[in-house]
């Protein structure tokens, strides 16, 4: 890519501002059919201050990004990969959702 584009430089902008290690920030952009995608990636240990407290640094961070796009005229979405070696575990080992007939049962 030879030219940022003005929500890839503030996203990056915003990302090294809040983390711990701003030299692992990784911003990918990809244009299609359903708008942009900025793709972030950052150290492990940083995974804690983007996402925030239920999700609300997160939210807030995808918020400034649609409107940078906006005003850009573009449709703007953010994706955090979460980096190798998190917490999630892979999908294989994480617990099955509850069914309906689970569901149904506990109700009050």
């Amino acid at each position: 890519m030879d030219k940022k584009t003005a929500d890839h430089e503030f996203l990056e902008f915003l990302i090294k501002a809040l983390v711990d290690h701003p030299e692992d920030v990784v911003v990918n952009r990809t244009v299609d059919e359903m708008g942009v995608l900025l793709s972030l990636k950052v150290n492990a240990e940083d995974m804690g201050q983007i996402i925030g407290r239920s999700g609300s640094t997160a939210r807030a961070i995808r918020n400034l990004v649609r409107i940078i796009g906006l005003k850009n005229h573009a449709r703007v979405n953010l994706k955090i990969e979460e980096p190798e070696g998190g917490r999630r575990a892979p999908k294989s080992e994480q617990a099955p959702a509850a069914s309906v007939d689970e569901v149904d049962d506990l109700r009050f």
